[in-house]
């Protein structure tokens, strides 16, 4: 069976989004609301535990920060934060400030040009995919991809494979005709959960993670002239990830 299609997560996959991109962003407008609440970069950390910006406050408060009592409207003000989070976030990027990761670039174009099917599925709003990519890949990359699953479109996040199944349905696709891309558990369990073949690219926030099944665990995608990492996998003596090693993952039993 032939490979067809290629879906990527984006925060952390894509780009590394998530310590100075999001972080960021959820700090300047809690400061913009007048509150005291600050995430750095160790907080930040063990608040990816949980996928989706709004879940993500919600949890901060429960967990990190017992002592804030919550308002009536307190539900209201998590959405409106989320937003001017996103504003702020787009702004960002907008500066230029969130490159591609390595190899992400040439996989995507060697793979729209051998004629795979792109799609993306993420937890992160569409306005922020769209930003990233508009700005980190291409003006017109957002029509590279036929299917971009993102945001509230699906009521139950990653670890759930809910967002996968949407995007393959969208595509009518059967799983065994994809590879899927992530860099975090939560990501590789709702991707598996799918029933997808998944391709690990590890971050900063997930080097500890467990990736029991996935078919590879690399540092990055990998260049010609920087090469990847290799946690784990067969990568056929290969120093990044082509087309060739794309196909040789597809054909490998489940």
């Amino acid at each position: 069976m032939a490979l067809e299609a290629l879906i990527f997560d984006v925060d952390g996959t894509l780009a590394d989004t998530e310590r100075d991109g999001h972080r960021v962003a959820f700090n300047a407008a809690f400061h913009e609301f007048g509150l005291d609440w600050n995430w750095d970069v160790e907080l930040y950390g063990k608040l990816l535990a949980v996928t989706g910006g709004k879940e993500r406050m919600n949890y901060f408060v429960d967990q990190f920060h017992t002592q804030y009592e919550k308002s009536a409207d307190f539900d209201d003000m998590v959405i409106a934060l989320h937003k001017a989070k996103t504003r702020h976030y787009t702004e960002l990027l907008a500066q230029g400030g969130i490159p591609m990761r390595p190899g992400v670039v040439r996989l995507l174009n060697d793979a729209k040009k051998a004629g795979l099917r792109l799609a993306i599925a993420t937890t992160t709003t569409p306005e922020n995919v769209t930003a990233l990519l508009k700005n980190s890949l291409a003006a017109d990359s957002e029509n590279w991809f036929e299917v971009i699953a993102a945001g509230d479109i699906i009521p139950v996040k990653k670890p759930a494979p809910d967002i996968y199944v949407w995007a393959l349905e969208k595509m009518k696709l059967d799983a065994s005709k994809c590879l899927a891309f992530e860099d975090s558990e939560n990501g590789i369990k709702s991707s598996m959960g799918s029933g997808l073949k998944t391709v690990i690219t590890i971050n900063d926030y997930t080097t500890t993670h467990d990736f029991t099944g996935a078919i590879a665990v690399l540092s990055d995608l990998g260049e010609p002239e920087q090469p990847f990492n290799v946690l784990a996998g067969d990568v056929q003596g290969k120093s990044y990830v082509d087309l060739d090693l794309l196909e040789h993952w597809h054909s490998l039993p489940v």
